[in-house]
């Protein structure tokens, strides 16, 4: 196998991914906050998890995934601004937010599974871990990173030298907090709160006690915890959506580092790798989000006819880190581009796979793996699938063989597309369409199809006869 090469935003450079435990990868990705459908774009970000995941693990590596569920704490501003989102569906539905979060935790999972993305190893809520995150504040605290007002502590960024280092800004020159609201609590915009017992919000009903009053914790403070408890005091991957680095991960690092970095090496960092997703972008050339107005959820995706597929086909076209543009006219595409691939696997169904690699399929194999190892680069590992698709010269065991391999990472359901069989009457239908091909009788011919068709029989005319697939 090729070395594999990660772009890093800790060092804003690709880096050869060298792991603490040789053979083994603890990754850590920031989850849902579960007070609505995930639409497209938050699907990009998990489906971008599962390649990492499924790359690393095609290169040898055993590897833990955890990921956290934000059922309580975050609010609609990252910076400590505006309303809980919990609450806000609490309102929305007169559901207790306990409620609502364990439903719409479920509706993403399910859209998850429909995307061939399994569920990660460990999937840690927030509300299940209070102790754990007052654990760590408490840590923050005994190592002099705190101050409490009115019963709120908060992080002291002025005693972290390093705050700002993941996005290389100076710790008072982010516009980010520059458009922050002030709290007349912290010392400084960039401060961030670790627990909450003083909550502008009367109606909040998720509040635990505490050593500072009964309150909740802050959404930066849950993920440091949380990845900690399951993966060590260090771990490899840290990944998220690029809105989350100039404050939510800036946070985490300072957090992480104030409470556990004092017990590593000199020159060791809390996480090694920081991986961030680029935005899926509206018709605006916008962030798709909730706030926006503008999204699309994957069971509206699948009410206009697409396949759940098809969508994961349209992420694979884009790298990563790179701004992805949707439209209904490119998922559009992405369903012809699915629907031919399956055809073509459908005409090979009777042929048995290869069971083994040889001259002809290795450099393929090579290729491939070569373009995941280049920062996950799918739009290149895609295009040598649709190689392989085309080339005269590989028969179709051995395309068989090469796109079961490819679909241990590119999980299009390549592997289990079947040809099946035609009922006794579409046999009929496609043998009576093959006796007027024959008699030249092309009006006949052309009903048959649309007959067959109808019924989603779809027939296409080769040198070698007709031959069909289900649509």
């Amino acid at each position: 196998m090729p070395a594999l090469q990660l772009y890093n935003t800790l060092t804003r450079r690709k880096e050869e991914f060298k792991p603490l435990k040789p053979g083994y990868a603890g990754v850590y990705t920031c989850g849902p906050t579960p007070y609505w459908f995930q639409h497209a774009g938050n699907l990009r970000a998990a489906y971008f998890w599962d390649i990492l995941v499924k790359t690393l693990r095609r290169f040898g590596y055993e590897v833990k995934h955890v990921m956290n569920v934000t059922d309580v704490g975050h609010l609609k501003s990252d910076a400590d601004e505006g309303e809980d989102k919990m609450i806000i569906a609490m309102k929305r539905e007169g559901k207790s937010p306990w409620d609502i979060a364990r439903f719409y935790e479920k509706a993403y999972m399910d859209d998850r599974a429909e995307l061939n993305i399994p569920r990660p190893d460990v999937v840690c809520r927030a509300t299940e871990h209070i102790a754990d995150i007052i654990k760590m504040v408490q840590c923050l605290e005994k190592n002099g990173y705190t101050y409490v007002v009115d019963g709120n502590v908060y992080y002291d960024t002025a005693k972290y030298p390093r705050y700002g280092q993941l996005w290389g800004g100076k710790r008072t020159s982010s516009e980010e907090f520059s458009r922050v609201e002030g709290d007349k609590r912290k010392r400084s915009p960039a401060d961030f709160v670790l627990w909450f017992s003083q909550s502008k919000f009367p109606d909040q009903v998720m509040k635990w006690d505490s050593p500072w009053g009964v309150g909740f914790p802050g959404w930066h403070i849950e993920c440091s915890a949380m990845s900690a408890k399951y993966l060590g005091e260090q771990f490899d991957i840290h990944c998220g959506g690029q809105e989350h680095i100039a404050i939510h991960h800036t946070n985490e690092l300072a957090q992480s580092e104030g409470c556990f970095c004092q017990h590593l090496k000199e020159g060791t960092h809390w996480v090694n790798y920081w991986l961030h997703n680029a935005w899926l972008m509206n018709s605006q050339g916008e962030k798709m989000a909730k706030s926006k107005g503008e999204i699309a959820t994957l069971a509206e995706i699948k009410e206009k006819g697409l396949d759940a597929l098809s969508l994961r086909l349209f992420f694979l076209g884009t790298s990563y880190n790179k701004p992805q543009n949707f439209s209904w006219e490119a998922l559009g595409a992405a369903q012809s581009a699915y629907n031919s691939l399956k055809e073509k696997l459908q005409e090979w169904s009777s042929v048995s796979a290869a069971t083994q690699t040889d001259e002809k399929t290795q450099p393929f194999i090579e290729k491939f793996d070569a373009a995941l190892a280049d920062d996950l680069n799918t739009p290149q590992a895609l295009a040598i699938m649709w190689e392989v698709v085309k080339d005269q010269a590989l028969s179709p065991a051995q395309k068989r063989y090469l796109l079961a391999n490819f679909d241990s990472v590119l999980s299009l359901g390549l592997s289990s597309v079947q040809k099946g069989t035609l009922s006794a009457e579409e046999q009929t239908l496609l043998d009576a369409r093959a006796s007027a091909r024959k008699a030249k009788d092309f009006k006949i011919s052309d009903e048959l199809r649309d007959a067959l068709a109808a019924k989603g029989v779809v027939v296409k005319d080769t040198a070698q006869g007709q031959t069909w697939t289900r649509s």
